[in-house]
């Protein structure tokens, strides 16, 4: 089937969509979640071979990790689903209203964004949140996973389109984009009037393509390179272990640290601990010259870092360092390197958290905390299809709200003007 049909096929769902009540889309999102525990050996046998063929291909042991699936895994799968039933429901939420001079009620409501397109890789996991998630939302969605992946996620969206059947939803609320080919990408890319917005999740390399080639609108997900930046007025101890919980607890994922900024005055103490205390915990440091030789005097080897290694998601035990004259070299640096998500200041200085706060210019600032709480569940929101890293529409942690636009609904008693 084309992505043209397939987009003609979810805007007559989306359309079903907008009247759906909560009780029947939660009703859905269980059944969805029930239908994956029950239907999990179809799953995993169709995973397995998809991991097959990645070994056979050469695929790195940290990727085919991301597409391993287990009875674990596809629990959580459900369980995500199970959250987003008990979430409230946005879709008729008034986001502001009055009484105008002339009589006339305005009210201003969250209605769906309509046809959700996703471009991701290698987690199938994606697919069963993304679809869950965009229900919730009222929209219908078009799930273009990668190659990689595409026996197990035909396999989950087999399992999820049966259970919206059952439940008396529109089974073409979730489709799956065929995946051997680019041009169906290309195709999701255009098909502007049918998709009414896309998400790319995934390396730098996917989201600038769609970005760049895209002729639907698109919300960025972006990289993740993430700062944390001690202030001379650093309690030092704080400071190592948010160091240390920012980069190693999960280095993988877009909310990890991927760079360390020092100030000059609490360098040499706080550079004498954290060093061995990196070393130790596997991560391999990119420095400048101080680093370098803070390194050499500790015993501590440690690379000479370039601008590309300031500049890059590592999403590895990799970080870059470097020591910095002031708050102002900081942000500079910050401004210059990082990429709009997630940037930390260790401080007990009220004013430095101040200043930091209001001049750095990224989707989440922290103070005196990990950058590893930029997400949707630990913000509360109880999930998310992703970090926004741009302006309009939404920006960090993308929940049910951020899934949603809104409409004016104008009510009088036989106006006119």
């Amino acid at each position: 089937m084309s992505v043209q049909e397939q987009g003609r096929r979810a805007k007559a769902a989306a359309g079903m969509l907008t009247t759906a009540t909560r009780a029947t889309k939660d009703a859905a999102l269980r059944a969805m979640a029930d239908a994956l525990v029950r239907r999990t050996p179809e799953i995993l046998a169709a995973n397995e071979a998809d991991l097959a063929a990645g070994r056979d291909a050469g695929m790195t042991p940290a990727l085919l990790d991301r597409l391993a699936l287990n009875d674990c895994r596809i629990e959580a799968m459900a369980g995500g689903l199970r959250q987003v039933a008990g979430l409230p429901d946005p879709v008729g939420e008034v986001v502001r209203g009055s009484t105008l001079p002339n009589g006339l009620e305005l009210r201003q409501v969250r209605v769906p964004l309509g046809v959700v397109g996703i471009v991701y890789e290698a987690r199938p996991n994606v697919t069963a949140d993304a679809a869950g998630l965009c229900l919730k939302a009222g929209n219908a969605v078009l799930l273009r996973g990668s190659s990689s992946a595409a026996r197990s996620n035909a396999a989950i969206v087999r399992v999820l389109r049966d259970a919206l059947d059952t439940a008396g939803l529109p089974a073409d609320a979730v489709q799956l984009v065929d995946a051997s080919s680019r041009e169906s990408v290309k195709e999701l890319m255009r098909a502007r009037g049918l998709v009414d917005v896309l998400i790319p999740r995934g390396g730098a390399s996917l989201i600038r393509s769609v970005v760049e080639e895209s002729t639907v609108p698109v919300i960025e997900t972006g990289i993740g390179n993430c700062h944390v930046y001690v202030d001379s007025a650093a309690d030092l101890d704080m400071a190592l272990e948010i160091l240390l919980n920012a980069k190693t607890s999960r280095p993988s994922v877009c909310n990890a640290a991927e760079s360390l900024l020092v100030h000059r005055e609490i360098a040499e103490p706080f550079l004498a601990r954290a060093l061995p205390a990196l070393r130790d915990a596997g991560v391999t440091v990119h420095g400048d010259a101080d680093v370098v030789e803070a390194g050499h005097r500790r015993g501590v080897a440690v690379r000479q870092a370039t601008d590309d290694d300031f500049g890059t998601e590592y999403l590895s035990l990799d970080l870059s360092a470097a020591v910095v004259d002031s708050l102002d070299a900081a942000v500079a640096h910050i401004a210059r390197f990082g990429s709009g998500h997630s940037e930390a200041i260790v401080t007990g200085s009220l004013d430095a958290a101040r200043e930091f706060t209001a001049r750095v210019d990224a989707a989440a600032v922290l103070v005196n905390a990990s950058t590893r709480f930029t997400d949707g569940e630990e913000f509360g929101f109880g999930a998310e299809i992703g970090i926004s890293t741009q302006k309009l529409h939404a920006r960090g942690p993308m929940g049910l709200p951020e899934l949603t636009s809104t409409k004016y609904v104008v009510t009088g008693t036989g106006h006119v003007r």
